[in-house]
């Protein structure tokens, strides 16, 4: 589902759990849901079961369920698949699989939070779909179903009616998306807020801050091109390329970004560019020249020049700044701000 208007009226949520099933995969999105109704949403939440009584989670909590499977009333408007540390074993469970079939037939949208994907692989609901899942797990989720296109750096994919989302918080991301959606950017920043989390946060290849910084946009297809450069900024970018990934001219193409986004395309991919270095810089190891190329600069050079224009300081000098949290900030002054 995906709705792009505010709903008119409750929307289900259904989360199916089962044995071994992640706690914070569970209750993250049920939080984001709940909260929105705070704030305008309308939102009716329900937790089920394979039969209808509680599983137990991987962190040994019990939690209950509100109804069996078979007892969901369609339609259901999201679906959410929770995952857990054991996904080999969940997915060699039939009936398990069986299940997230048969309540998928009955969504309009079904979303999974971490190794959830897994169930959604198994139960051929991701066949010839791009996905998300755990940093950790990307690779045994590609090669396990070969058909599935697994964006290893996205903090949470949507394909069709289907959307999947990264490790364990990612679906609180997802969550957000999905509250964005159906009542607006201002419900889902309210529920951010409210949450002390980001609207989009500054991490992953397809959440980047400066995409929530941009205005939204009437134009579906300006949409498009916007979450591919965000879900991937060192792909191919140019004018040219962008005006013939929308099928329009680049006369009109830099038309919209002048009246919809209040730049120039080759504006807004370099700041989704220097934003995915930063996170880069921030979260890993990678030597220059590999965050260059990642990330579309092309060489070291053009990602140094890049960071002394926009920010005043090297790549490496940011990375330096980046090694502590800055959970021990004495001066509050210093300490960083809640989104």
């Amino acid at each position: 589902m995906n709705r792009k208007h505010p709903a008119t009226g409750p929307l289900t949520v259904t989360v199916f759990v089962f044995p071994g099933v992640r706690l914070l995969d569970v209750t993250g999105p049920i939080e984001v849901f709940t909260t929105a109704n705070e704030f305008g949403g309308c939102y009716q939440v329900q937790i089920a079961s394979e039969d209808g009584t509680e599983v137990i989670t991987s962190a040994g909590t019990r939690l209950s369920a509100d109804l069996s499977a078979h007892d969901v009333q369609e339609p259901c408007d999201i679906l959410l698949i929770p995952g857990g540390p054991e996904w080999e074993t969940m997915i060699k469970d039939d009936a398990l699989v069986d299940t997230v079939r048969h309540l998928h037939a009955k969504s309009h949208c079904t979303a999974s939070v971490c190794t959830g994907a897994f169930l959604l692989a198994a139960a051929g609901l991701l066949n010839g779909r791009r996905a998300a899942t755990h940093w950790r797990h990307s690779r045994q989720l590609a090669s396990r179903f070969p058909s599935v296109q697994v964006q290893p750096d996205a903090i949470f994919v949507r394909d069709g009616q289907v959307m999947t989302s990264a490790g364990v918080s990612a679906g609180i991301d997802l969550s957000l998306a999905l509250v964005e959606d159906h009542y607006g950017a201002q419900v889902a920043r309210s529920v951010a807020k409210d949450m002390v989390v980001f609207m989009q946060r500054p991490g992953g290849q397809s959440q980047f801050s400066v995409r929530s910084r941009t205005p939204h946009t009437r134009q579906e297809m300006l949409r498009r091109v916007l979450d591919a450069v965000a879900e991937d900024p060192g792909a191919n970018h140019t004018l040219t390329a962008m005006a013939r990934r929308a099928g329009i001219s680049v006369r009109h193409m830099t038309r919209l970004f002048d009246d919809e986004v209040g730049t120039t395309p080759a504006r807004y991919v370099e700041q989704v560019r220097l934003e995915a270095a930063q996170v880069l810089l921030e979260t890993g190891d990678d030597p220059m020249p590999a965050v260059a190329r990642r990330t579309g600069f092309g060489s070291a050079e053009s990602l140094r020049r890049a960071f002394v224009r926009h920010l005043g300081v090297t790549p490496g000098a940011f990375r330096t700044s980046f090694r502590t949290t800055g959970m021990h900030t004495t001066d509050p002054a210093s300490a960083p701000t809640a989104p």
